[in-house]
This record gives structure tokens, sequence and C-alpha cells, in this order.
């Protein structure tokens, strides 16, 4: 089980480029390494040791980030070699990326002199930095991004002052605005701080980074397969073991990996195979696998980039947002542990055996230097250190941890076994450290990719909403066609998110989603605004696991063997708590916001009432089979448990609650009469 684990744990990132790793010349591969490395080593100087302008960092970042893109990533695609038309369209995008980074790191000085009066030279260098954003974004995201950063530029440029009048002509009257000339969207876009070198980038340059590169370590010094057996050991002799296991594994390689999709590789390459052993329908051990991958991006304390763009844009402290975040990241993988624990009641599973299981003491004590960086980190963070350098230093306690437990193996626990310390041993072990090391610092990089890619393509976006007035637009059409209706409202953020997800990341939607409808949440319906981000950024994930674009649910139908929306269709049904938590948090702020202490508990307890009445009334099963009357009163319940009216409220709950107990009182007689 170990050994099968270990060889499927590959992160998301590294599997496209692992794709066109077999077509690259190993020159080429060494030349990805080194670059890969040296970026790396760069972020962890500038993170730990001499800190850099803002604007140094980001263009730094981004010439690093899009010439690994184009290395990595050939124009010919994965499967075919670049050949010398290939070499020379990419090595064209390869001096456009240094460019784009170089140019505003080496003539910042100058940039800002001119404030506002262009060169030429400011301007083509802009175009083709933004032509190399949008071609990356195509080639490591995908073309729907690149498309919506097309239409959006087109968009900017439209109107009677604008490069593109005639384009202006077609916009509905809401959405029109007066035009952007080319030269004045370029320096929105490329010289100033709201367009590719924006807050997206920012983020991604510094926190996103070095907690990628965090997770690269722990990765390739075996953490993953630590995860996967710890659960193992706590969950697998439970009914539906495997699927329980995977809930809490995917929590915890959530902190690692940052991807839904990763996690879908990463934990059910190897507990999807023992749910469909156990009894779990093909379609129901992939959904549920996706259902609890995508739990591991709301949990803290990385949750994705998401917690440190919220951190950003709302001016919340970091572990505020962490501390906040635990709850409701508790109900919802609570929710899909219970879903699991009904299906599993319901079809009579069992666990599995003793002798298929890691014990808890030995995987702790194999595994427990994984620990200590995890609470060096909490640490650092809970003492307000910046996230840049808690990530280092987190780093850094991964690199000392895994050190100190090789050496005491070489220096102490190999001699008593008949292996004594020798010079040969001790270079074999040095050399072996040193290429360890190397293999993270690249990991780490080539994971970055991605999601610096789709920021600085988000900033493209985020900067042509702040030049046009678009997002003041698009508050003002959910306010009218909502008609000033919470709920209303919610739905339409809820499916904006929906179809935002089929053309762009998770991170890319919500930093677009909040740009356009967070002023109308926060100050038109009154939301709070860390609330408002937080029911932004949990809708922003249904994009994994809702169809028809459900990416986190097709790679568990892959793995299981299942019709992907079949599959998908599982998956949306088991993560229903991605859509019902944050509307709780919408008309119960406390939960979040805190309050008196008292009633804060009461919120707790009704929530947890309500997504177990829910769960129930879904699979038709609590503590035995639930009969079609109380299976009908309890959907009512539920949805008066999530109205803001506190006697509605507590009326829900108690028909809810009562509704568990009498159910509770069938399982017994029928116990009783089995007996």
């Amino acid at each position: 089980m170990t050994d099968r684990t270990q060889q499927t744990a590959i992160p998301e990132a590294v599997q496209p480029a692992s794709l066109s790793d077999r077509i690259q010349p190993r020159p080429i591969l060494w030349v990805i390494t080194l670059v890969a490395i040296a970026m790396s080593l760069f972020q962890m100087y500038t993170a730990g040791i001499e800190p850099m302008g803002l604007f140094y960092q980001r263009s730094a970042h981004l010439g690093f980030i899009l010439f690994l893109a184009f290395l990595i990533f050939p124009i010919t695609g994965s499967s075919r070699p670049r050949g010398t038309i290939g070499w020379i369209v990419d090595a064209v995008f390869l001096t456009a990326a240094f460019l784009s980074g170089f140019y505003i790191f080496y003539f910042l000085d100058d940039i800002i002199d001119r404030a506002g009066w262009w060169s030429q030279t400011d301007i083509i260098m802009g175009i083709i930095a933004t032509i190399a954003v949008l071609e990356a974004s195509r080639r490591v995201v995908g073309l729907g991004m690149t498309i919506i950063g097309l239409i959006a530029i087109a968009y900017a440029l439209a109107g009677p002052r604008g490069a593109l009048p005639w384009l202006g002509e077609w916009m509905p009257g809401i959405l029109s605005h007066r035009g952007a000339s080319l030269d004045r969207l370029v320096g929105q876009l490329y010289l100033g701080q709201e367009g590719i070198f924006g807050l997206p980038l920012g983020v991604a340059a510094t926190y996103v980074f070095m907690f990628v590169l965090f997770g690269a370590f722990l990765e390739v010094t075996g953490a993953g397969k630590f995860f996967i057996d710890l659960a193992f050991a706590a969950t697998g002799r439970k009914p539906g073991g495997p699927a329980k296991a995977a809930v809490i594994a995917s929590a915890g390689m959530g902190s690692i990996s940052g991807s839904a999709i990763a996690n879908v590789v990463t934990t059910g390459a190897f507990t999807i195979p023992l749910m469909k052993k156990l009894g779990y329908k093909p379609k129901e051990a992939g959904g549920i696998e996706a259902a609890a991958s995508t739990g591991g991006q709301i949990t803290p304390p990385l949750m994705g980039a998401g917690a440190f763009l919220m951190s950003e844009y709302t001016n919340v402290p970091y572990i505020d947002i962490v501390m906040v975040s635990i709850f409701p990241a508790i109900l919802y993988l609570g929710t899909v542990y219970l879903f699991v624990h009904l299906v599993a009641m319901k079809a009579g599973m069992k666990g599995m055996s003793a002798s298929e299981l890691p014990v808890v003491r030995h995987v702790l004590a194999a595994g427990w230097q994984f620990i200590v960086p995890l609470v060096v980190l909490i640490y650092l963070l809970v003492n307000n250190i910046s996230p840049t350098r808690v990530g280092f230093w987190a780093i850094i306690s991964v690199i000392a941890v895994t050190a100190l437990r090789a050496g005491f193996t070489l220096i102490v626990l190999d001699p008593k076994n008949g292996h004594p310390l020798t010079l040969d041993r001790l270079r074999d072990a040095i050399i072996g450290g040193l290429r360890l090391m190397g293999q993270a610092l690249e990991l780490g990089a080539r994971n970055a990719v991605a999601v610096s890619v789709a920021c600085a393509v988000a900033g493209i976006i985020v900067g042509v909403v702040g030049l046009t007035g678009l997002g003041l637009k698009f508050s003002s059409m959910m306010i009218s066609l909502s008609g000033g209706n919470l709920a209303l409202a919610l739905i339409f953020v809820l499916l904006a998110s929906l179809i935002l997800g089929m053309g762009l990341p998770v991170t890319a939607a919500y930093i677009v989603l909040i740009v356009l409808v967070g002023p109308a949440l926060n100050q038109d319906f009154g939301i709070p605004l860390l609330i408002a981000h937080l029911v932004v950024f949990w809708y922003s994930q249904d994009s994994n696991v809702t169809p028809p674009i459900a990416l986190a649910g097709f790679a568990g139908a892959a793995i299981a063997g299942s019709k992907p929306m079949e599959t998908s269709m599982q998956a949306w049904k088991y993560a229903k708590g991605l859509y019902l938590i944050p509307a709780f948090m919408v008309y119960n702020p406390e939960i979040i916001m805190g309050g008196e202490t008292w009633y804060v508990i009461w919120t707790g307890v009704i929530v947890v009432i309500g997504l177990v009445g829910f769960a129930a009334a879904i699979e038709g099963y609590l503590f035995t089979w639930m009969d079609k009357i109380s299976r009908l009163l309890i959907v009512p319940g539920v949805i008066m448990i999530f109205n803001p009216d506190e006697i509605i409220e507590a009326s829900g709950a108690a028909l809810v609650f009562g509704l568990m107990v009498w159910n509770w009182i069938k399982s017994r007689r029928a116990d009783a009469a089995t007996a």
C-alpha cells in the first residue's frame, strides 16, 4: 500500500510538464531544471534574506515564470517535438518572456519618472508582455482563460474614444463606456499597479510561491505518504474506511498541493480502488474523492492561494482568516464524511482488516518529522510574522528536520544494525540530500507556473475592470436583476462562479468575481466584507465538482473507470456543503465575525443539525432507513434553519432534531427486534 501510494503522488502542475518532458531533448530538461532551481533560490533569498521592492519582485517573478512556461510547454503541444519552426517561434516567446520581466526590473526608475508620459519603447514592451502572458496562459492554463483575457482587452478598447470605436456600437447601454486608447490600455496593464503587476501577481510572487515551495519540499521528502498512511490508520477499520480516509487525507494533502485535481491524483489513486473493493460503485468512489479533495482547498492553513489574496483584498491579517475558516472547513469535511458513512451503512459495508492497515504509532514513528514544520508554520503565523517569511522558515525547518532524521539514522541507528558509517556512505548521503533538495526546488517552481500565469491574466482582467468601471456596472446589473433580494443575489453569484469556472482556474475565478460582485455584496446587500470574500471564494470552488465542467470529478472518473458526468453528479451531491455553508455564513454572520459566546455556540449547533438533516434527507438514511414522511418533513426544517429569523431558525432546528431522534428510536427498536 505504501509503495503504490508514493508512486502515484504526482502534483497537478507537474503532470502536463511531465508529458512534454518526454519529447524534450535532454539539454532542454537540464535548462528547465537550472532555471527552476534558480527561480526558487531567488524567491527564497528575497523572502528570508534581502526583500525587494514591489515592482522589482513582481517583474523578476513574471520573467522567470514566463520563461519556464515557454520552456516546459512547447508551441507544438505535449505530443510532438518542437521541430525547427517550433523552436523559432518559442525562441521569440522566450525572448519576450525575458524582456517582459527585465525591462521593468532594469528601467523602473526611468518609468516612474515618466509617470504617464510613456515612451514608444514602453508601449511596445507592454504589448510584447501582454501577448506573452496570454500565450503562456493558452499553453499552461487553457484556451478559455486566454479568450476571456482577449475579450477584456477588446472591451477596454471599445468605445467612441477607444482604439476600436466600431465595437462600442454593439455594447448594451449599461456596459458602454468611452473606450481607451492603446497607449492608455498598455499603461494600465503593464506600466501601472492595477494590471499584470497588480495585486494577484503580487500575492503569487510572494506568499503563494513560498507556500507552494514549502509543499514541494514536504512532498519530495514523503509527507504525502505520511498523511495518507495516517488517515488510513485512523479510519480504515470503520465502515467505508477508505472513503473516510480519503476525506481526511485530502484535507491534509490540501495543505501541500494547493490543488483539488492534485489531491485526486495523489490520494485517489489508492483510495478509489479500495472504495470499489469494499462495495462503493465506481461513480461513487470517484465522486467521493473529488468532493473530499475540493475540501482541501478551503482547509487552513493554506486554502490554496485564497487566504493570501483575501488578506490583501480585505486588509484582514492572514492568521485571522485562517482562524475563522477552521470551523467552516470542519463543517464541509464533516458533511462529506457523513455522506460516505451513510452510503457505507446503507450498503452494509465493513472496514478493512487490521492486517491491511498501517499502525498509528508506526506511522508517527516513521514520519514525526513532517509534523514539526507544520508546528513551526502555525507558531510563526500566530506571532504575526509575515506569511512570506513564515514560508521561508517553514522550508528551512523541513530541510533541518529531514537532515537531522537522516543523520541520526546514518550515524546512530545504522551502525547498531550492522551498517557502520564510512566516508562512501557519508558522501552518498550528502549527494542524495542535495539531489532531493534540487528536486524540491525544481518541483516548487514548476508547480507555481500555473497559478502565477493565471494571476497575471487575472491582473489583465482586473485592470480592465478598473479602467472601464465594469465592476460598478456589473454590481448595478446584479442588484437590478435580483430586485434587492439577497437570496437571488447569492444564486446569481453562484451561477457566475460556475460560468467563470468553465474557463478560469479557481484562484482566477475568485479574483475576477470578487472584483465584479464584491462591492455589491458588501455595500448594497450589507454582507460583511470578509464574509463576502469567503462566500465568493467558496463558490469559486464549484467548478471542481459541478457539471458540465467538473475537473476534479473528471480526474476521479479517470481513476475509477466510471463515466465522467455520472461521477461529477456524485461529486456535486457530496459537495453540497460548498453551497449551504456560505449561505449560512451570510444569514448568520456570527459564525465568522463572532459575538456573544452562547449565541455563537447556538449558531454552530444549529448549522450542524441542518447539515446532518440535509445529508439524511438526500440519502434517506441516518441511524436506519428513514420513512417517506420523515424524509419529506426534514427538507422544510433544513430550509427554516437557514432563515435569518431566530424563531423560524429555532423551529426548524427543533423539527430536524426531533426527526433525527425519532429515527434513532426506530433504529433501537429494530435492533431490539432483531436481537
